[in-house]
């Protein structure tokens, strides 16, 4: 089942696009398990540092990066919002060391990514456009997705 954005002209959907050329950087086996890792880690430890300034900046923050998943694809904006509330959760659970915790997980999950890119030989596509700060995790999932047998 299909369920995202129109396709444009050539009948290639936006989210296709954008996933096709992330992938470009993203083939090395051992830098696709270390996103699998990072990725969903960096995305904790981001909103955990804004959850720690105050808890309205990660909501705003999660509410504006919902805006952008929904006009990309239905399935991926209720599979983020579901890791957004799981993520707030985690933060809850973190009590006073969510700043501590969050800065500590952020480190570290950007080390793996460079590791991942070093071996990779490409440099993060977030380099070349900020909008892949937010594909990232659509690629993780589009790759769990295709896994599950599940079309986005």
């Amino acid at each position: 089942m299909t369920i995202s954005a129109s396709p444009d002209s050539a009948g290639v959907r936006r989210v296709d696009q954008l996933l096709a050329h992330y992938e470009e950087s993203h083939r090395n086996p051992a830098n696709e398990i270390i996103h699998f890792i990072a990725i969903p880690l960096i995305m904790l430890s981001l909103v955990g540092m804004m959850f720690a300034l105050h808890p309205y900046v990660a909501y705003a923050f999660i509410a504006a990066s919902m805006v952008y998943y929904v006009r990309l694809s239905l399935a991926f904006l209720v599979t983020m919002l579901l890791w957004s509330a799981l993520s707030v959760a985690v933060l809850f659970a973190m009590g006073s060391l969510v700043l501590e915790l969050s800065v500590a997980i952020f480190v570290g999950a950007w080390i793996l990514q460079f590791i991942g890119h070093k071996l990779e030989g490409k440099k993060p596509s977030f380099f070349e456009d900020i909008q892949y700060l937010w594909v990232g995790p659509l690629f993780v999932l589009s790759k769990l997705f295709t896994k599950l047998g599940l079309r986005w």
